[in-house]
């Protein structure tokens, strides 16, 4: 038998090794037409940082060598142009490395394999025909873009694409200390994840230092003022300067050869195969990107780019060309990409797809998020991880998994992606018996955990309501159930803060009539109060799925539209600070071990040992918790020291802390940096402590006007304050005596306050509210209402609340409750603060 291959990469290649594995006699010809066969493509990104600094590994198989173990006759630099149907034979052009044709010929067969492949999308965009514009996909594409940046001084990079390409060039690119610009046309990198997941690798990639635009695709490549840069124009008029572009838009399959010989293609160009691999055509067979697949999950036919179900593919053409019948199954996209210190992963169906298809949450489908540590939290590297994972109610089957973290990851997602393989449940999770030891899991595996959590949905023992659901109960009290010290770090607007500790002996002061929304770090604790409430007779309470960590980074800076989306936390170039203060620092260096704590854990070590040491010294804390870059940085900045810098390490983050505020250091280098500082202390803050009606109003003619300048403004109402803010209408809450009466002979709201002088009765105050009708000044109420949604942060004081008989419910909209703490850091950044 005589089979020709077209296409020598994942599943040619695979085809023919094992085409002769089966067959010693048949007559096989592989042909490609550049100039390698069976390279490492998935590797090409790691190149162009010298991460594998050897191009010769890249190189799986020369020609050479496979035609010695495999006895096939591999033909390079040779591109099959036709294929005649009726007479069974490719017509072949055979090229020089430089392009000159040095042939064209014909080749019989018995069987056609074609593995052709896809290729990069290069969108009709001006421009992009442009030098230092590049795509990845062969050795020869790596070999140019790696010749240019050795030859050519380049700081700048943007991408074009937030795909598993994208993020890899971004990556390696940051390796080589190019700044990196990632440009995305959709709302979210890497698209097999939900929004919620792929924001931790926003995150991420902002604490990198890569500029992330998302929404906003390309208008147009432009020349710079120097010709060999490239302004990057972008949708809604950003214009991004670069030494280098590099595009990874997407893929399209290799389909025209196939096209052309009239084999059946698919709306979007795919060739149409059946089960077992074979085309329209009985003697030719298609494997790889270019073909449509069944999606293993739904059983719809869809196309999945992937190098592991190509070579599986390769591997069973083989065995079905030479006489077997052997079936493919389906393609469920397992994938899993490195981003920077994270790993992302996915496999089967996400939210986003089903929400397509027209599922309906709660009735097609539920979800788990659960964040489990890597291995156990005491043996040293034990980092968490976020695992959001999606089954069916109504038979329990799992329909699939995403997880983002930094260890780990690759081997819970593997076992996630066999369960769904062979039809596994929830019920499959919770039996699992997986491997443990310290250094390498828990008694209770995530994957584990992440079938608990089903179960107990399941069979109703927790309600859930997630991320993305908290506004369709508006009228639901926000509880929280951490620790002050974490709350302190952040928290939901509007949330009321009680301890789980603390629940059971203040349960008697919360309405069992109203539905409470709870949540804690990352949703244990949350989960232990709403049972301890629903057994003490509260009607409607749910546990927000995953708690803060899920609700946080969900919502860490949302873009609406074009522009990069910035931590807000790179106030100043803490790198270029920390290098002059090692040049000037002469304390002593000290090193805390806070690994396997979770938050608030590792903030409360800093504080007891940064109490301990001198001004000057620095202290350097080991940590497993990922969020404790962002929490450290605005520990520093509340408490008046400063942050060096933060950095992964092999088993920890390591952050440097010197102890003594960022504008004293400065003060040392010179005061190069004043300005920056004196930027940075440009908000508005000021404490309503009177309940006066002019006053009042003076408040909140100030914050709109310093809102009107664009300065961030927080008023934080305490004692006779809080009646400002109070509703107009009386609210029925649960009071003990004393405080019933207390709140009584207050005001209730703007409406009902007092001038400081002339009240006279309260005639004073209405003469006041008519004149400034008439002066089209607006009323207290309105001049409320333009500071809410203006942007300004109103804090109701939970101290004085409590001393004044003030319940949240009694609150207007838009008040966040806190203490001292969130008005003192607040007041740091601010060069205007006042007491009223």
């Amino acid at each position: 038998m005589k089979v020709i291959i077209v296409g020598g990469v994942a599943g040619g290649a695979s085809a023919a090794a094992r085409l002769r594995r089966l067959d010693e006699n048949a007559e096989i010809i592989m042909f490609e037409k550049g100039p390698y066969i069976s390279f490492a493509n998935c590797g090409l990104p790691y190149y162009i940082s010298e991460t594998i600094s050897d191009r010769e590994n890249l190189l799986l198989q020369t020609p050479e060598k496979f035609n010695a173990r495999f006895n096939v006759d591999v033909r390079v630099f040779s591109e099959v142009t036709v294929v005649n149907r009726s007479e069974k034979t490719v017509d072949i052009r055979q090229t020089s490395p430089d392009g000159e044709v040095l042939r064209e010929y014909s080749e019989s067969y018995d069987k056609l394999i074609l593995s052709p492949g896809s290729k990069p999308l290069t969108p009709p965009i001006p421009g992009i025909e442009r030098e230092n514009i590049f795509t990845l996909w062969t050795v020869p594409d790596v070999d140019k873009i790696k010749g240019f940046l050795d030859e050519n001084e380049s700081c700048h990079a943007v991408v074009v694409g937030g795909g598993f390409i994208g993020l890899e060039v971004a990556e390696n690119l940051a390796e080589r200390n190019i700044h990196v610009d990632l440009v995305e046309a959709a709302d979210q990198v890497m698209m097999p994840l939900d929004f919620e997941m792929a924001q931790i690798a926003h995150r991420h990639l902002n604490e990198e230092g890569v500029d992330v635009h998302l929404g906003c695709a390309v208008k147009a490549f432009e020349a710079a003022e120097n010709p060999a840069k490239t302004v990057v124009v972008l949708a809604d008029g950003t214009r991004i300067e670069a030494d280098v572009v590099m595009l990874a838009i997407g893929v399209r399959p290799q389909t025209e050869l196939a096209g052309a010989a009239g084999l059946e293609l698919n709306k979007r160009g795919g060739i149409i195969v059946d089960e077992h691999l074979r085309t329209s055509d009985p003697d030719i067979y298609a494997v790889g990107d270019a073909i449509e697949v069944k999606n293993f999950v739904t059983g719809e036919l869809t196309m999945i780019p992937l190098a592991g179900p190509a070579n599986k593919q390769g591997r069973m053409v083989a065995a079905n060309v030479l006489g077997g019948s052997k079936s493919y199954k389906g393609t469920q996209g397992t994938s899993i990409v490195k981003v920077f210190n994270i790993t992302v992963a996915a496999t089967g169906l996400n939210e986003k797809s089903l929400i397509a298809a027209g599922k309906e949450y709660g009735k097609d489908y539920l979800y788990t998020m659960t964040h489990s540590k890597s291995h156990a939290s005491y043996y040293p590297g034990a980092f968490p991880m976020d695992i959001k994972m999606i089954f069916e109610p109504s038979t329990k089957k799992i329909l699939g998994a995403q997880i983002v973290g930094w260890e780990g990851v690759d081997k819970r997602i593997d076992v996630l992606a066999t369960v769904i393989r062979m039809g596994g449940t929830v019920d499959v999770l919770t039996d699992l018996e997986l491997a443990y030891a310290p250094p390498y899991s828990s008694a209770k595996d995530p994957v584990n955990m992440a079938g608990f959590v089903a179960e107990n949905m399941l069979e109703g023992i927790v309600d859930n309501i997630n991320w993305n659901q908290l506004d369709m109960i508006p009228d639901a009290v926000l509880l929280d159930v951490r620790n002050k010290e974490e709350v302190e770090l952040g928290s939901i607007a509007g949330s009321v803060l009680i301890p789980v500790d603390e629940l059971r002996g203040r349960l008697r002061g919360l309405d069992k009539e109203k539905t409470y929304i709870i949540y804690c770090a990352t949703g244990i604790r949350a989960y232990i109060a709403a049972r301890i409430m629903v057994q003490s007779g509260f009607k409607n309470v749910k546990n927000l799925a995953g708690g803060f960590a899920t609700w946080q980074p969900a919502n860490w800076n949302k873009a609406d539209a074009c522009g990069p989306v910035n931590a807000g936390l790179k106030t100043i170039d803490l790198k270029e600070v920390a290098a002059k203060m090692a040049d000037i620092h002469k304390g002593n260096v000290l090193v805390l071990d806070a690994c396997g704590l979770s938050c608030p854990g590792p903030i409360k070590k800093v504080y007891e040992k940064i109490a301990e040491i001198k001004d000057g010294d620095v202290l350097e804390v080991h940590v497993t918790d990922p969020g404790f870059k962002s929490d450290i940085a605005a520990w520093c900045k509340r408490t008046g020291n400063t942050l060096l810098n933060v950095e992964k390490k092999e088993k920890a983050i390591v952050a440097r802390i010197r102890k003594g505020d960022l504008e004293s250091s400065l003060h040392e280098l010179g005061g190069r940096h004043q300005a920056v500082v004196k930027e940075m202390l440009n908000d508005k803050t000021m404490v309503c402590f009177s309940g006066d009606l002019d006053k009042a109003i003076a408040s909140f003619i100030i914050a709109n006007g310093a809102l009107a300048m664009g300065r961030k403004v927080t008023m934080f109402f305490t004692f006779w304050g809080l009646n400002i803010i109070r509703r107009h209408e009386k609210v029925k809450v649960e009071k003990d005596f004393i405080s019933t009466m207390f709140g009584g002979m207050m005001p209730r709201g703007a409406r009902n306050l007092k001038l400081s002088n002339m009240n006279m009765g309260g005639m004073g105050a209405g003469m006041i509210k008519g004149l400034m009708k008439k002066n089209n000044v607006p009323l207290l109420e309105e001049l409320i209402e333009q500071a809410v949604e203006g942007g300004a942060k109103i804090i109701a004081c939970n101290m004085s609340m409590d001393l004044m008989g003030i319940k949240a419910e009694e609150l207007i909209d838009g008040i966040e409750l806190g203490g001292v703490a969130a008005y003192l850091d607040a007041a740091e950044d601010a060069n205007v603060n006042l007491f009223i």
